[in-house]
C-alpha cells in the first residue's frame, strides 16, 4: 500500500478497530472523546491535508482521527528510537512482528512464577544489549520485526506496562508478574498496521515538523509532561530529558508556526493542581487555553491514581 492509501470511508470497516499497540504511560484513550471536542473544524469537513504528531507515544489520537477522519497524509515523529521502529515495522512487515511475537508469547506463557520472571530478563537483556543497532535503525527508518516483538513483549509484561529507560538509555523496568497477560493481539496490529499505511514514521525533534507543513496542516502535540508534584518524575520515555527549557523551547515553536497559520492543539499536565504554578499559561498567553478532568493512571500506589486536571491549548 502507498503512503496514500484509502482515506477513511465505510468501504473500509477495518479502519474503525485500529488503537494503540502499546501500553503508555500519559497515553490518550481515556481522554478522546474530550480532546475530540477541542479538534479543527477543518478535520470533521475533510479539509486538512497534512496531519502531524511530534510526540506520537502510544498513538492513540492518531489512530482514534484516522478512524474517524478524512485527511490526505501523515506525519508521526518521536525521538525514541524504539517507537520508531515499532511503527515502522507494523506498518511494513506486520506479518514478521505476529509470527516473533506468537513466538515470545508461546514460550513466556509455557512458564509459571519465577521461570516467567528468568524470561522476562533474559529478553530485557538481549533487547538491551541492542541499543545502538536501534538507533542506527530508527535513524534510517528501517524495519526490525524482531525487536518490535521483543519492545512489545516486554511492554506487556512489565510492571504497570511502562517504558522506561535510565541516563544510559537501558530498558530498566522490572517483571509484572500478570497472571493472563495479553502479549500478542493479532487484530489490533493488523488494524494498526492497515492505518499506517497513510504514515511518514521518523524519529526526530518536534521542530522537524516543519519539514512537512503543507496546505491545511494540524498538528498534535503530546509531550513529556510537565512534573505536576515534587515527587512526579515520571518523564524518561527516551534517553534525554524533556525539562522546563524544552518546554519553553516548544511554546515558542508554538507560537512560531501559530504565526504562519497552522493549527495546533497541545495537551499537557496543569501544574495548578498542587500549587499556583502559571507555568503553562504564561507560556502559552493568548493562546485559548482549557482545563480538562484526567484520570492519572500510572503509579506504583493505586491510592494516587485519581482525578487531576490537564490543560489543553489551541490556537484556532
Amino acid at each position: 500500500m502507498s503512503s496514500e492509501a484509502h482515506p477513511f470511508d465505510s468501504s473500509h470497516p477495518e479502519q474503525l478497530t485500529s488503537g494503540p499497540i502499546l501500553k503508555w504511560a500519559g497515553g490518550k484513550t481515556q481522554l478522546l472523546p474530550t480532546l475530540a471536542n477541542h479538534y479543527p473544524p477543518e478535520l470533521s469537513r475533510g479539509l486538512v491535508d497534512t496531519y502531524i504528531e511530534p510526540f506520537i507515544g502510544g498513538g492513540a489520537v492518531f489512530f482514534e482521527i484516522t478512524n474517524s477522519f478524512r485527511y490526505k497524509r501523515a506525519v508521526l515523529l518521536d525521538v525514541n528510537p524504539e517507537l520508531v521502529i515499532v511503527y515502522n515495522s507494523v506498518k511494513s512487515d506486520v506479518a514478521g512482528v505476529i509470527q516473533a511475537l506468537d513466538d515470545l508469547e508461546r514460550e513466556y506463557l509455557a512458564g509459571t512464577g519465577d521461570s516467567r520472571a528468568t524470561f522476562f530478563y533474559q529478553m530485557r537483556d538481549i533487547f538491551n544489549g541492542g541499543i545502538e543497532q536501534a538507533r542506527r535503525t530508527a535513524g534510517r527508518s528501517a524495519v526490525d520485526p524482531q525487536r518490535t516483538a521483543l519492545t512489545i513483549f516486554l511492554n506487556r509484561t512489565c510492571f504497570n506496562g511502562l517504558f522506561r529507560v535510565n541516563s544510559r538509555g537501558l530498558f530498566n523496568v522490572p517483571h509484572g508478574r500478570y497472571a493472563h497477560p495479553s502479549i500478542l493481539m493479532k487484530e489490533r496490529l493488523n488494524a494498526a498496521s492497515i492505518a499506517l499505511q497513510r504514515a511518514t514514521i521518523l524519529q526526530g525533534d518536534f521542530e522537524l515538523s516543519a519539514r512537512f507543513v503543507s496546505g491545511m496542516t494540524f498538528i498534535y502535540y503530546d509531550p513529556p509532561y510537565r512534573p505536576v508534584s515534587k515527587t512526579s518524575h515520571f518523564t524518561s520515555y527516551a534517553q534525554e530529558a524533556f525539562d522546563d527549557a524544552e518546554q519553553i523551547r516548544l511554546s515558542r515553536w508554538y507560537r512560531h508556526l501559530s504565526d504562519q497559520g497552522v493549527n495546533q492543539l497541545l495537551s499537557n499536565s496543569d501544574p495548578t493542581n498542587h500549587i499556583e504554578d502559571p507555568f503553562f499559561d504564561e507560556l502559552y498567553r493568548g493562546f485559548s487555553i482549557y482545563r480538562i478532568q484526567a484520570r492519572r493512571m500510572i503509579n506504583s500506589n493505586s491510592s494516587r491514581r485519581g482525578s487531576l486536571r490537564e490543560i489543553v491549548v489551541r490556537n484556532y
